[in-house]
């Protein structure tokens, strides 16, 4: 089904008037076992779409938080290869969760583009961001995807200029990831009076929804970036539950779920009584 499933979920969102609650974690963190136990119930707790992270020692994009997370996945013993075999446990019980995998370039180069995007596929795995891999470089891997039917899933900044634009959202479906910030995920906080017209302007550019990430901790937050944009994206904020309760001794799931609750209930409930604001998709 693949990207199918991605597109599929936002046309239902769009229909309802609201957007997205995109949780992100990462795999095998703090171990597969108890990152499959929280992966299984991100659906329940509200999550429309799920971000997958996949674990690279060298994690360009990524603040503390999430390098940590990225730490104990691999400690852990964390693959790409062990990251599909999580996506195929999820797919046995959920048929309908879009899952998008996001990460860097090298392990998808040692794995191999046609290999991974059959193997994504068959796994379950409905799109693909690859944070380090330019425009100019993917066509390799837009080619494997495309025959694999994931969707590449880019990036758009805030100094992402109009020409820079057009090149950005060439070969890019199911979706456009607007970094709301400048610098790394889990620093500073998102802007939404700031990234409305930007979330206009690359929904206009690329004719898909727009999910607005690397700014987003609280519920609060997390509200006025879905009154502006189809998609809110948190990560930071629950990689950040798993170390707490790692170090308090505590299960991590029921806190990381519990967090997504009510960051979900913030999003669904962003534009209720309130009129839709300039550009949102209603």
């Amino acid at each position: 089904m693949t990207k199918q499933r991605i597109d599929a979920r936002f046309a239902a969102l769009k229909a309802e008037g609201r957007a997205a609650f995109v949780a992100y974690v990462m795999a095998g963190d703090p171990d597969p076992d108890t990152a499959f136990e929280i992966l299984k119930g991100l659906p329940g707790a509200g999550a429309d779409l799920i971000e997958l992270g996949f674990p690279f020692s060298d994690p360009m994009a990524e603040g503390p938080p999430i390098q940590r997370a990225a730490q104990r996945a691999l400690a852990a013993g964390m693959t790409l290869r062990g990251v599909l075999a999580l996506v195929r446990r999820f797919r046995e019980t959920d048929g309908d969760t879009p899952i998008i995998l996001m990460g860097y370039l090298n392990p998808l180069v040692s794995y191999g583009f046609a290999a991974f995007a059959h193997d994504a596929a068959e796994a379950g795995v409905d799109g693909l961001i690859v944070v380090d891999c330019p425009p100019e470089e993917a066509d390799p891997l837009a080619d494997a995807l495309d025959t694999a039917g994931v969707s590449l899933i880019r990036l758009a900044t805030p100094t992402t200029d109009d020409d820079r634009l057009k090149v950005v959202v060439r070969r890019t479906s199911g979706f456009v990831y607007y970094v709301s910030v400048a610098g790394v995920t889990g620093v500073k906080e998102a802007d939404a009076d700031a990234v409305a017209p930007a979330v206009a302007r690359v929904r206009a550019a690329s004719g898909l929804p727009v999910a607005v990430g690397f700014g987003i901790k609280t519920p609060e937050r997390a509200a006025e970036v879905a009154r502006v944009a189809d998609a809110a994206v948190v990560g930071s904020a629950l990689v950040d539950q798993i170390a707490a309760s790692l170090a308090g001794n505590q299960p991590p799931a029921p806190k990381v779920l519990e967090s997504v609750a009510a960051l979900a209930k913030a999003v669904r409930m962003a534009r209720a009584n309130t009129a839709p604001a300039a550009g949102v998709q209603a």
